[in-house]
């Protein structure tokens, strides 16, 4: 093997199992979280192609605090904090985790928008098994419902006018893929 050539490790979630498409990626790493296990309902389509990824080699591992909490800093950034589940920021931090080796190449596959939108932020490849994936990134805020004044961090109700908090996109850049 060529000790320049990156190895690529395939680190997948929950929807990838839900989506029903063949997966195989055997020659390659494979790698998820008790999370993703966690979220397979045994018996199911998606069960046997856990279970059959399982015996040819995926890897249950769970990221490290340290990395969850870096990740967790950037999804207030990105404010996609509120649309991520804590098997997502599992994902998104064990990905950052395998990039830290520069000799290895973390590819999420997900069919998760707000996965994707974290990982193209931090520079992270992923895939899509159904959808077509994300063609813009986008930067989260909040706004007032009532009054319109806009708030960075996630609150409910307006301190200002009382009103509900709305998610709106505070901007957006279109991605190269």
């Amino acid at each position: 093997m060529n000790e320049n050539k990156k190895t690529k490790v395939y680190i997948f979630d929950t929807s990838a199992f839900l989506s029903g498409k063949p997966i195989n990626f055997e020659k390659n790493k494979m790698i998820t979280s008790n999370g993703v296990k966690n979220e397979i309902s045994p018996g199911g389509r998606d069960y046997n192609a856990f279970q059959f990824l399982i015996e040819k080699g995926l890897v249950i591992q769970n990221p490290t605090k340290e990395s969850i909490e870096k990740i967790k800093k950037i999804i207030k950034k990105t404010g996609d904090e509120k649309r991520l589940s804590k098997t997502d920021i599992e994902i998104l931090a064990l990905s950052l985790e395998i990039n830290k080796n520069e000799r290895k190449k973390a590819i999420i596959i997900t069919d998760d928008y707000s996965i994707q939108n974290v990982a193209n932020y931090i520079n992270i490849t992923f895939e899509s098994i159904n959808q077509s994936g994300i063609t813009k990134r986008f930067i989260w805020n909040y706004r007032c419902r009532g009054c319109g004044r806009k708030f960075k961090e996630n609150i409910k109700i307006c301190p200002i006018c009382g009103s509900d908090i709305k998610t709106v996109i505070s901007s957006k850049k279109m991605i190269k893929k």
